[in-house]
């Protein structure tokens, strides 16, 4: 088998609710679609969502990067060479990790393809589906309420509340939404990156009553420092998610206790093989796994679920990327159940855009 074919194109999507988070506020997004053929007619996908903020690509970059390196490499190549064809590639997209993200997805979608069977079984198989949380952007107090709600009685049972602005305005949120739900939701506060280590301390004094069952990235991530003070200095879990870029950000924050969990996102590590070398670090440094998303259309979406399904550590999701995309053609490619997820049941990624 060989590579005959690849297509190269940039899909721009609204969201149907734009929102914000520490650093900015976001409307539209731009993904990027990698379209993969063989000889023998097997068609596969991937797809990159950058970011300039987190990957550091911008969509030219990305575009310029499949057609420059990846599209070379793969022509006339055996597609079941996976690792061989990742390693060829990262080697002129070593600052791509989107881009890269790309490459892994559409062999991975093939491997599965050529294989029969969905991607989270030929990975490992641990389990049949994985609950996600729904994430809330930075709103007045009553509307994070009012959205909270909403996504409760659509039968999500985890939240995420961004913040990083304003620490006793976030506490007043995360308060007013426990309120709002009940204890038997779980709540979730991610500060991308926006406080202080004392803004911090003081943010989880002032929510204690919440009960959070998790603080992701309050600090900045040029900083990692400054994330083991906090870990050493609160009674929750501390999660990692911008300073986690890599394998090796994975090794020195396991290395050095800095935090008690990790955020793995296909985009900003460089695909599946990638999340799976990090998943096994963090295994090895007993720390949980979440995997993440970037406000990724639906096919990314389905590439970090059969990633999450396939490793037993791999203990929380947060892949709700794709739900305000405006016309994204592959919506579908994960099924979405009292807010779990689960796949097609397809093989490979379990989705064609030509269908």
């Amino acid at each position: 088998m060989k590579i005959t074919r690849v297509e190269v194109w940039p899909l721009e999507l609204k969201l149907s609710e734009p929102y914000t988070i520490a650093y900015e506020t976001i409307a539209t997004t731009t993904n990027v679609v990698l379209r993969v053929e063989t000889d023998r007619g097997a068609v596969a996908w991937g797809c990159a969502a950058p970011d300039l903020e987190v990957t550091g690509e911008a969509v030219e970059d990305v575009l310029a990067g499949l057609r420059e390196v990846a599209e070379p490499v793969l022509l006339g190549a055996d597609p079941l060479r996976t690792a061989r064809l990742l390693e060829r590639c990262r080697r002129g997209l070593a600052d791509r990790p989107a881009t890269l993200a790309a490459v892994d997805l559409a062999l991975h979608d093939l491997l599965g393809k050529v294989c029969g069977l969905p991607l989270w079984r030929v990975l490992g198989g641990y389990r049949e589906r994985i609950r996600t949380s729904m994430t809330i952007g930075i709103l007045p107090t009553d509307e994070t309420v009012d959205q909270a709600r909403r996504w409760v009685v659509h039968g999500f049972r985890a939240l995420k509340l961004k913040g990083g602005q304003d620490p006793e305005a976030d506490a007043e949120r995360v308060r007013r939404v426990r309120e709002a739900v009940g204890s038997g939701i779980a709540l979730r506060f991610d500060a991308n990156q926006g406080f202080t280590v004392e803004q911090t301390l003081a943010f989880v004094e002032a929510a204690r009553t919440a009960g959070l069952e998790l603080l992701e990235q309050p600090t900045p991530r040029s900083e990692p420092d400054l994330l083991g003070r906090v870990t050493a200095g609160v009674p929750i879990p501390v999660m990692a998610d911008e300073s986690l870029m890599s394998l090796r950000d994975a090794f020195r924050l396991a290395r050095r206790d800095l935090v008690d969990m990790v955020n793995v996102k296909l985009m900003k590590v460089g695909g599946i093989a990638a999340a799976l070398q990090i998943n096994a670090v963090a295994r090895a440094a007993r720390l949980e796994v979440m995997v993440g998303c970037m406000d990724e259309m639906g096919l990314g979406i389905a590439a970090g679920l059969h990633f999450a399904l396939a490793r037993p550590n791999v203990r929380y999701a947060d892949l709700d990327g794709h739900f305000d995309l405006v016309g994204d053609p592959s919506r579908d490619a994960v099924i979405v159940r009292d807010g779990w997820l689960q796949p097609t049941g397809r093989p490979g990624l379990g989705f064609d855009l030509e269908d």
